[in-house]
């Protein structure tokens, strides 16, 4: 189950429309030790063209989020040792698009100096973000 605001978070596809994805932190809970992430609600999936088509049909659809662990081998390796009830899944941000997820991804990892504190999981810090990308949370002071 995910988390956002202390609440259970289980939206319907619908409920889900204006937002592209969020940012989490995921915390084991036999350690206390935590990884930042974030995903997207949706992706895109490419179908074989129509019969006497030749261009592939693309359509967006929910993404596996519900289930989602986090990209990190090592929360995945342990996840499967230790099982979901483990960890507690929460969510950060709701973001309304792709720079803005990697944006307020990046700030977390970096106010928590996640590389150099042991108590995270993360091992890598990545993100390409253009100034517009952001203009929402300059406007919103998020």
């Amino acid at each position: 189950m995910w988390y956002y605001n202390d609440r259970e978070f289980n939206p319907s596809e619908d409920e889900l429309r204006d937002w592209q994805g969020f940012v989490y932190i995921i915390t084991d809970l036999t350690n206390n030790k935590k990884y930042i992430g974030k995903k997207g609600f949706w992706s895109r999936k490419t179908l074989p063209p129509l019969k006497g088509k030749t261009r592939k049909r693309r359509s967006i659809v929910e993404s596996n989020w519900r289930d989602y662990f986090g990209s990190s081998d090592l929360v995945k390796q342990l996840l499967a040792e230790n099982g979901e009830q483990g960890f507690r899944r929460e969510i950060l941000y709701l973001c309304k698009s792709k720079g803005e997820m990697g944006y307020l991804e990046a700030k977390e990892q970096f106010d928590r100096s996640v590389l150099l504190d042991d108590t995270y999981y993360n091992g890598i810090i990545n993100c390409r973000i253009h100034r517009s990308h952001v203009q929402r949370l300059k406007d919103e002071n998020i």
